[in-house]
């Protein structure tokens, strides 16, 4: 009734799926394994992604939990190829399932790597610089987006934090996103939380002679205790997840890179607080 290969970021994403539905509907592990007559530590290697349910079984969790015809038929579609390696999601998936993948990985990460080429990356945005940013949507589905990216923070305080590399281009702390006083409390903020000793933070500075990595684009690597890492990619319109060996080793590699094309993580400090100075100066003088 499963599929060995688990592990991949489709069978992590449709099991935090899982579990969110049975949470939600108020059933323990061992009462849905019960329903479907097996034992509770291989429904939770499902929820995990640890092993990828094949589409009978999600359908028939899914109806111990009465599940809606439509979202079990979406789950079902999505069992079917959860054990390939990478996967492509389209925007079609919506807003809501793509926040509970990256928590997910977030969750279960010892270490996260976000390179950062066009904003600041989500884990360290205020409030004000996310609302900023998605200032197209609605009123009422942005600020449900900005209360959820701002509890994501959470990972990176609780007991068993992963650590949390940002490696951020110079760019991005000169573009004042929502203005220069949003910018400034964004820029403080960095400055913050790089004080946490699971959290560094790395500047890349501009005018580079040399091509490196970041020169491709923003991604995140989440490296996890005792499986593949995962690469993820964020587009437009759809976002990109890679778990094979050889993908996941020339991302790492091009995280060791950057590391070494880098501003040191105090000089970064040092850095984006300058740059801090530097605007705020510029805004109580009156320039736009």
């Amino acid at each position: 009734m499963a599929r060995n290969s688990g592990g991949t970021p489709k069978a992590r994403a449709l099991g935090a799926e899982l579990r969110e539905i049975r949470e939600n509907a108020g059933f323990t592990l061992r009462a849905v394994a019960r329903e479907l007559e097996t034992n509770h530590v291989k429904v939770q290697r499902y929820e995990t992604g640890a092993t990828v349910p094949n589409p009978e079984l999600v359908a028939a969790y899914l109806g111990a939990l009465g599940v809606s015809a439509a979202e079990r038929e979406r789950l079902i579609e999505m069992a079917r190829d959860a054990d390939q390696p990478d996967w492509l999601s389209t925007g079609s998936s919506g807003p809501r399932k793509e926040l509970t993948t990256l928590i997910e990985f977030e969750r279960s990460a010892r270490r996260i790597t976000d390179v950062a080429t066009g904003v600041i990356p989500g884990l360290l945005q205020t409030s004000d610089y996310a609302r900023a940013i998605m200032r197209m949507l609605p009123v009422d589905e942005r600020e449900q987006r900005v209360l959820m990216r701002i509890g994501r923070r959470e990972i990176l305080t609780t007991r068993n934090a992963p650590h949390f590399v940002a490696i951020i281009t110079e760019s991005v702390l000169d573009d004042p996103i929502g203005g220069r006083e949003v910018m400034v409390e964004q820029l403080r903020h960095l400055a913050k939380m790089a004080d946490a000793d699971n959290i560094e933070i790395r500047i890349l500075r501009s005018g580079a002679t040399m091509w490196h990595p970041a020169h491709m684009g923003s991604f995140i690597l989440f490296e996890f205790p005792k499986a593949t890492p995962i690469v993820h990619m964020e587009q437009y319109h759809s976002s990109v997840s890679l778990h094979t060996p050889g993908n996941a080793h020339a991302y790492q590699e091009a995280v060791t890179n950057l590391h070494e094309v880098a501003m040191s993580p105090d000089a970064s400090v040092e850095f984006i607080a300058s740059r801090a100075d530097e605007m705020e100066d510029d805004s109580n003088d009156g320039t736009s």
